[in-house]
């Protein structure tokens, strides 16, 4: 792993936080919002503009970046790669360093950082991966995107008679298409959850929208939408959900990876 080094004190902050680009800052805190994100995650993210008009300059401009804030010791690159060696440097992660936390908010909690275990690299690739896809589709389209959180941003506290339980969608993104605004709770189903753990997570989700808080505040619920690996686990999915009569079925909606752009941005 790199990135270790000493005591970084409050000046040496200061002048870090100085040194930085408007472009690099924006790398710290989507890397710290979205906890792990890799490199080709990045450069669409980032470097999709006209200061890096072709994929060769974006990537150049990219990984150049990624070299200094990691030689500042501001990110910490994992010992995983994603996508295999023929990737190149596209295929390294990048997570938040204690003194990238430090950089951003000086009086912030601190979060130690550990090796994470391939489950969770997996995981969190993948709800970063949705968020990325949403932006460029979003950014192609005309589309804006006005509000989005990741975990555990996006988690939500629900009160239940058992008493109180928190709900953890995998992401949330609000959007303006053409004029609407679409609202959404994103789970990601990598098809490893038992059907009945979807069930119970689904009427957690509809003990939340009879609760009344999210239509209090926004005047709207927003919609559930389970993405499914392929069409075959979609199927089971809205099986399952239309099977349990306690369930509002409009409250949620299934598609594959392969159509969850085109579901997310439709207004009926």
């Amino acid at each position: 792993m790199s990135g270790a080094g000493g005591r970084v004190g409050r000046l040496g902050v200061i002048e870090l936080r100085q040194r930085l680009s408007d472009r690099d800052r924006l790398i710290l805190e989507r890397v710290g919002a979205l906890r792990l994100l890799c490199a080709r995650q990045i450069q669409a993210l980032l470097f999709a503009d006209d200061q890096h008009p072709t994929p060769a300059t974006a990537s150049r401009g990219c990984r150049r970046a990624l070299e200094r804030l990691t030689r500042y010791r501001l990110l910490v690159r994992l010992d995983r790669r994603v996508g295999g060696v023929r990737s190149g440097s596209a295929s390294f992660v990048y997570a938040l360093a204690p003194l990238g936390q430090r950089v951003l908010d000086e009086d912030g909690a601190r979060r130690r950082f550990a090796e994470p275990s391939e489950r969770f690299v997996d995981h969190t690739l993948a709800v970063a991966d949705l968020f990325v896809q949403v932006t460029v589709h979003a950014r192609s389209r005309g589309w804006e995107v006005l509000e989005w959180q990741s975990e555990p941003d996006a988690w939500r506290e629900v009160t239940t008679l058992g008493g109180r339980i928190v709900l953890r969608p995998d992401f949330f993104v609000v959007l303006d298409v053409d004029g609407y605004e679409l609202r959404w709770f994103v789970e990601i189903d990598r098809a490893t959850e038992h059907l009945p753990a979807i069930t119970r997570k689904c009427r957690l989700y509809h003990s939340y929208y009879k609760g009344g808080h999210e239509q209090r505040r926004h005047k709207v619920f927003p919609r559930v939408l389970w993405v499914a690996p392929d069409e075959r686990r979609a199927e089971r999915l809205r099986a399952t959900i239309d099977s349990d009569r306690r369930l509002t079925s409009d409250l949620f909606r299934v598609t594959t990876g392969d159509e969850m752009l085109v579901a997310i941005g439709e207004t009926t």
